[in-house]
């Protein structure tokens, strides 16, 4: 199965499950990790995925992120999780971002 089928198996997932995530926890149970596992890395492996990673990046320090794919032992991606059907606008996304040193263009610029 190639990444684009996974991707597609992941979204017919989400329309048939978001409804009943009601959690943050279910969510990244339910979506968060197969999409983690679908780009090819082992979310069993604390080696590559680190969860409740301490992002210290950006103006503050000691802050966690859901989770962090890590190589060669620096984070390269890192995911904030929130649960299915959370009304994002209502989120402050800049200064989360800064917080979390999360990237526009490439997440190996943080």
């Amino acid at each position: 199965m190639d990444l684009i089928d996974k991707l597609n198996e992941i979204a017919a997932r989400i329309e048939k499950t978001a409804d009943g995530l009601q959690t943050e926890g279910a969510t990244k149970t339910a979506l968060v990790m197969p999409f983690i596992q679908a780009l090819g890395y082992d979310v069993f492996n604390p080696l590559e995925i680190v969860a409740e990673f301490t992002a210290d990046v950006g103006i503050k320090k000691g802050e966690k992120v859901d989770y962090a794919i890590v190589s060669d032992g620096k984070p390269t991606i890192l995911f904030e999780c929130k649960t299915a059907g959370s009304d994002l606008d209502k989120m402050t996304p800049v200064s989360s971002s800064t917080r979390k040193g999360s990237c526009e263009v490439s997440p190996t610029n943080c």
